[in-house]
């Protein structure tokens, strides 16, 4: 079997060698792609430098995987192999670090683009629906607003038709009081139903950018322009959800209420008689505890409204396509596992080419060289030991040098790896046939 491993090794030398060529030849063409989106301007400057770079990348990652395949697979000791694996690691992190993000780039770049638009799309509208429901919570008060303006007012009616309050009827001081409380109040609800309006104008404006925005991730071309086009929907939509946040009407709702209750001037009672303005009177200060009561509740559902967390505003960020394939790096697994296979595939070769060699060293022994050896140099080794041995025996004969060689000793002419010459085999039997 270890014959037949070594013939194996031998044929496969080329196509290693051809393959790392090629991944390192598609490495390097991805990186460059990567790395031009990366430098900015235009002409030949920038293409060199990306050409360069890219070249560089090719060349280290075939000397990386070179050197590890020709000598991890070979090396027989743990503390060895631990440093080479050591710098396998070290190495494939490096070209991770160079050149599979940029080849991720390359792979997935314009669809990372368009998901970085899209995401932020997405975070305008949960931003412009923030803003809008901050704006209409004002709009909760206007029931109750309402509801207490025409409670004055109803009993404005019923006191100056039959003196409900003070047992009198007629237009006095509780009727003129009552009175001013629920203009005060409705005045107010209309300063409410007005923001409405603005705040519904303001959010279909917004609504129009964000149709716009939507529309230009989904259409196509190139992702850089329509992200420029996107850039300014997402500027006109950034200033709607300022313009909302500045709209809500709850500031102006806790205002009113704490001046309705602070600004209360209880007026003097008019009656004709002392029974009357004790009556009046008496009804007076229940108006105000029931003033009061109204601003102070108007005043804390405003607070609650003012207490919601403020929408922060959002600046679209331009990214270049291998910022976004690292940003959604997630969304793009499969591109992200593509792009650092091709760099790291030749750990694979190097894992098959250390376990075929383990598997020749349990056939053959650890002696792998006496194994390995070819006729060549079996007779190379025959021809050194026979000159070997006319040396020493002309030293001990004292023969001179150049006098030629020494006749072969008996003994030599008995040992295993002697060759004997035709000139010492005697003469040579004719053919048949030959003179």
């Amino acid at each position: 079997m270890s014959q037949a491993l070594r013939a194996g090794l031998s044929r496969l030398d080329t196509t290693t060698r051809i393959t790392l060529a090629v991944l390192a030849l598609a490495s390097g063409v991805y990186t460059y792609l990567g790395v031009r989106d990366l430098l900015e301007g235009e002409g030949l400057p920038v293409f060199f430098a990306a050409v360069v770079y890219s070249v560089a990348v090719s060349v280290g990652i075939y000397a990386f995987w070179s050197y590890l395949l020709f000598f991890l697979p070979h090396v027989r000791s743990w503390r060895d192999r631990r440093t080479l694996t050591l710098a396998l690691i070290l190495g494939s992190a490096m070209i991770v670090a160079m050149s599979s993000w940029l080849n991720a780039a390359a792979l997935a770049g314009g669809a990372a683009l368009e998901q970085h638009l899209a995401t932020t799309a997405e975070e305008y509208q949960h931003r412009l629906d923030a803003a809008h429901s901050n704006a209409l919570a004002a709009q909760g008060l206007l029931p109750d607003i309402e509801l207490a303006s025409s409670r004055f007012r109803r009993l404005a009616e019923e006191e100056e038709a039959g003196g409900a309050l003070t047992g009198t009827s007629g237009s006095g001081t509780v009727v003129q009081l009552l009175r001013q409380m629920a203009a005060d109040l409705e005045s107010l609800a209309g300063e409410v139903r007005a923001s409405r309006d603005l705040v519904d104008r303001l959010y279909e404006e917004g609504g129009e950018n964000l149709s716009a925005m939507r529309t230009i991730v989904s259409a196509s071309g190139p992702v850089e322009e329509r992200s420029n086009a996107f850039g300014e929907e997402a500027v006109a939509l950034a200033g709607v959800i300022a313009s909302l946040q500045q709209t809500s009407i709850a500031p102006a709702v806790k205002r009113a209420a704490d001046d309705l209750a602070a600004t209360f001037v209880a007026p003097a009672a008019g009656g004709g008689t002392a029974d009357l303005a004790a009556r009046q009177s008496e009804v007076v200060e229940r108006v105000q505890d029931a003033v009061e009561a109204q601003a102070q509740a108007l005043s804390a559902a405003a607070q609650q409204i003012l207490d919601r967390e403020p929408v922060q505003p959002l600046r679209f960020t331009a990214l270049s396509a291998p910022e976004a394939v690292v940003r959604y790096a997630r969304d793009f697994l499969p591109s992200w596992a593509g792009a650092i296979s091709i760099d790291l595939l030749p750990a694979v070769m190097i894992l098959i080419l250390a376990g075929v060699q383990s598997a020749i060293r349990r056939e053959e022994g650890e002696e792998l060289e006496e194994h390995s050896m070819t006729a060549g140099e079996l007779m190379r080794a025959m021809r050194l030991y026979h000159r070997m041995r006319d040396e020493e025996r002309e030293i001990e004969a004292g023969i001179p040098e150049g006098a030629g060689p020494a006749p072969l000793a008996s003994d030599d002419r008995d040992h295993p790896l002697h060759v004997t010459r035709l000139s010492d085999a005697g003469p040579r039997r004719s053919s048949p046939g030959s003179d």
